[in-house]
């Protein structure tokens, strides 16, 4: 969506200690694929943070939960928007995306429009660029999105989910368990699409 706005775009990507590094591969793909002009990713470790189940020994749920989910990564995408924005101050962009969804969000609270919005705000005053008369501007297209919505949009992109990973348990292959909560949202939303879900499942 930012490439079909005209932007140059530079992919990010966080090897945080999560329990797999399928996402990683397919970020690496899914940029490569998308002609993004680099990608980088930045190592950190939010394991000695723990206390969710993807980056603490937590099993991943199966069935549907209630409330904010055991998978809430804490401070997750305040650190991620943080690390975001310091890339563009250094590559003099002013403009950051990111996939957030309120819609389907599971009940994750740095996933809502207001906390986009917060940051967005953050951004104005924490930076050099912005002293120096640059304004920056958080973009979460897909932050009103249904699941639906995202794959027909995808499609109408010309995007091939079958290089991207959803779950939060997949094996080392990359392949999806079909068991977790992102499993069953993604899986939802290709059904309501009416699209043949091309998720590889183990």
């Amino acid at each position: 969506m930012a490439n079909a706005q005209g932007f140059c775009t530079h992919a990010l990507s966080f090897d945080y200690g999560q329990r797999h590094r399928a996402e990683l591969d397919a970020a690496a793909r899914v940029a490569m694929a998308l002609g993004a002009r680099s990608h980088r990713v930045i190592k950190l470790d939010l394991r000695a943070i723990g206390g969710s189940a993807l980056t603490a020994d937590i099993a991943v749920p199966e069935e549907p939960t209630s409330g904010i989910p055991i998978t809430y990564v804490p401070a997750r995408n305040t650190v991620f928007l943080s690390l975001g924005l310091g890339l563009a101050e250094v590559l003099g962009a002013s403009d950051l995306f990111i996939g957030v969804n309120a819609v389907d969000y599971s009940g994750y609270p740095d996933c809502r429009p207001d906390f986009i919005d917060a940051f967005e705000r953050l951004a104005q005053l924490a930076t050099r660029a912005q002293v120096e008369g640059r304004e920056f501007r958080v973009h979460a297209p897909i932050i009103q999105f249904s699941k639906a919505d995202i794959v027909r949009t995808g499609i109408a992109h010309g995007i091939d989910f079958s290089i991207t990973v959803s779950c939060y348990q997949p094996d080392d292959e990359g392949r999806a368990c079909g068991k977790c909560d992102a499993c069953r949202l993604r899986a939802q939303g290709f059904s309501e699409a009416s699209v043949a879900d091309p998720t590889r499942y183990f």
